[in-house]
C-alpha cells in the first residue's frame, strides 16, 4: 500500500507542477518534480534496503525541509523579474533596453494618445525585451480606464499587444503590453478522444470501486465468472462521475461566457480506492479581469453543490445508523461506520435526515450514493482552499488582489497542515498544498475591484469551507448529537 501510495503521489504532483508551478517560472518542470519528490524516493530508497524498518522522524523532516527550500529556491529563480517602480517624474519619459525598442517613435507617438490624460496620466514608458511598460497616474475608475486604453490601443494598433492592466510593488496601477507574436503558441484547445478516453477509464475504475463498496469480500475471480456484478457498482460511480463532471462544466460554460477559451473536462481514473483523482479543465486564454476571475472559480463549487446536496441526502436515506464500535476513531472514513463528527456540514445534514435517531455514540453505513456525496463534499472543499490556481486561490484572488491573495495563501497551507492534526484525512492534502504555488496568474485586468455581492458570496464560499474540512465542536455535538434521544 506504501508504493501504491508513493506512486499515485508521483502522478499528483506531476500534475500540479505541470499546471501551475510551470506555467509562473521557467525551471524545467521536471526538475521541480524531481525536488518535490525527494523526500518519496528517500522513502522508497530506504523500504528498498531495510524493509518495513521505520524511518527516524529526524531523517525525514531534513529530507522534507531541504526538498521545500531547494523547490522554493528553484521555483523563484526561474520567475521573470518584475521591473522596479520608478519615481514619477513630472514629464514624460522613455527609457530603451540593449534589446532596442518595440515601438518606432511615429508609434511611441500614437501611443501616449491612447492614454487620457483625465483617466490616466502616461508619465513614463519602459522597454523590456518582451512588453512595454507604460507607467502613469489613475484618475477614474479602474474598469473604465482599462476599456478606455484597451480600446484605444487596438484602434490605432490591431491586435498586436495583448494589454495587461497590473498593480506594481509600489502599489500603483500600471499597463504592460506584450506582443502577441512574442506569447506561447496556442496549442490544441479541444480533444475530444482524450477527454472520452480517460472518462471511459474512469467511468470503469470507478464503479469497480462502487462494486468494492457494495461487496468488499468479492475477489477478482468471481467477478470474472460473473461480470453483471458490476452493475452494483453503477450507484457509486454514476453519482461520482455526475458531480465531477458538473463542476468542471460549470467552469467550462462560465468560461466561454466571458470569452476564455477552454478545454474540455478531463477525468483521472485511479485503479484502486475510490476510483478517480477528479478531473479538471485548462484554461488556454487570459481571464480579462478579476470579476470574470471570480464568476468562473465560484461556478464549478456551486453547480457541483446543486447536484452534490441531493446525491448525498438520497443517499442517506438509503443509509442506516450504526454503533460506532469503542476503538473507531470519530475522524474514521470507513463507510460502514462512518462519523457524523467528521465535518461540521456533514453532521447537520445527517442530523436533518435522521432526526433523534441519530446519537453521541452512533455511526452509519453509508449507502454508495451516500459515500458519492461525502466525496463531493470533500471535492468542493479540496478545490475552495484559498492557495494558488485552485478555485479557491482563484477566489481569493480575485477578492483581494494578487499579492493579498498570494499571501492568503502561504498562511492557509500552514493553517491546513496544523488542522490535518486533528482531522487526518487532511494531511496529503496539506502536503500537496505545501509544494503548490501560493500566487496565481493575474487577469488582463487586475486592478478593478469586485462589487460587494461578489465579495459575500466569496466570504460564504471560504465559510462553506471551514464547516465541511472542520470537526463537529464538543459543545455542538451535545445539540446535534445527544448522548440520548430527546424526548
Amino acid at each position: 500500500m506504501t508504493w501504491i501510495s508513493l506512486i499515485v503521489l508521483g502522478l499528483i504532483l506531476v500534475l500540479i507542477v505541470r499546471q501551475s508551478a510551470a506555467r509562473v517560472s521557467q525551471t524545467p518542470w521536471w526538475l521541480l518534480w524531481l525536488v518535490l519528490m525527494l523526500p518519496a524516493f528517500f522513502i522508497a530508497g530506504w523500504m528498498l534496503l531495510l524493509g518495513n524498518r521505520p524511518v527516524p522522524s529526524g531523517w525525514l523532516i531534513f529530507i522534507f525541509v531541504t526538498s521545500s527550500v531547494l523547490y522554493l529556491v528553484l521555483l523563484r529563480r526561474g520567475q521573470p523579474p518584475l521591473p522596479a517602480p520608478p519615481p514619477n517624474p513630472p514629464t514624460l519619459t522613455t527609457t530603451p533596453t540593449e534589446n532596442g525598442k518595440l515601438l518606432n517613435q511615429d508609434e511611441e507617438t500614437q501611443l501616449q494618445s491612447c492614454f487620457p490624460w483625465g483617466m490616466y496620466y502616461l508619465q513614463q514608458i519602459e522597454y523590456r525585451p518582451q512588453a512595454v511598460i507604460c507607467r502613469g497616474q489613475m484618475r477614474g475608475d479602474a474598469n473604465q480606464v482599462y476599456e478606455t486604453v484597451e480600446r484605444n490601443i487596438a484602434q490605432r494598433f490591431g491586435d498586436r499587444f495583448l494589454v495587461m492592466f497590473q498593480v506594481g510593488l509600489s502599489n500603483k496601477p500600471f499597463f504592460a503590453l506584450i506582443p502577441r507574436d512574442r506569447l506561447p503558441q496556442p496549442q490544441q484547445l479541444f480533444r475530444p478522444g482524450l477527454s472520452l478516453g480517460l472518462l471511459a477509464l474512469t467511468f470503469l475504475t470507478t464503479t469497480v470501486a462502487g462494486l468494492a463498496l457494495v461487496a468488499p469480500d468479492l475477489t477478482a475471480a468471481e467477478l470474472r465468472l460473473n461480470p453483471s456484478l458490476l452493475w452494483q457498482g453503477l450507484p457509486y460511480s454514476v453519482s461520482l462521475l455526475l458531480i465531477l463532471g458538473i463542476h468542471e462544466l460549470g467552469h467550462f460554460a462560465t468560461a466561454w461566457y466571458y470569452g476564455v477559451k477552454a478545454t474540455l473536462p478531463y477525468f483521472i481514473p485511479l485503479p484502486f480506492a475510490i476510483g478517480t483523482l477528479g478531473a479538471f479543465i485548462q484554461m488556454r486564454s487570459p481571464v480579462p479581469h478579476r470579476r470574470a476571475l471570480f464568476d468562473i472559480s465560484m461556478a464549478g463549487p456551486i453547480a457541483g453543490l446543486v447536484v452534490t446536496l441531493p446525491v448525498l441526502v438520497w443517499g442517506l436515506q438509503q443509509s442506516e445508523v450504526v454503533q460506532l464500535p469503542s476503538n473507531a476513531s470519530e475522524q474514521t472514513l470507513n463507510p460502514q461506520v462512518f462519523s457524523p463528527r467528521i465535518s461540521i456540514l456533514f453532521a447537520l445534514i445527517a442530523k436533518a435526515v435522521f432526526g433523534a435517531a441519530l446519537k453521541s455514540d452512533s455511526a452509519l453505513h453509508l449507502h454508495p450514493m451516500a459515500v458519492a456525496g461525502v466525496l463531493g463534499l470533500v471535492v468542493t472543499a479540496l478545490n475552495l482552499m484559498p492557495v494558488g490556481q485552485l478555485d479557491g486561490g482563484h477566489i481569493v484572488h480575485a477578492m483581494y488582489g494578487h499579492r493579498a491573495g498570494a499571501i492568503i495563501g502561504q498562511v492557509s497551507r500552514l493553517l491546513v497542515l496544523i488542522l490535518s492534526f486533528i482531522q487526518p484525512w487532511l494531511f496529503v492534502w496539506a502536503l500537496i498544498l505545501f509544494f503548490m504555488p501560493a500566487f496565481d496568474e493575474p487577469a488582463l485586468n487586475d486592478v478593478s475591484e469586485l462589487d460587494n455581492w461578489r465579495d459575500a458570496l466569496g466570504l460564504m464560499a471560504l465559510v462553506l469551507l471551514l464547516l465541511i474540512i472542520f470537526p463537529v465542536p464538543a459543545l455542538l455535538a451535545d445539540l446535534l448529537l445527544p448522548a440520548h434521544p430527546i424526548p
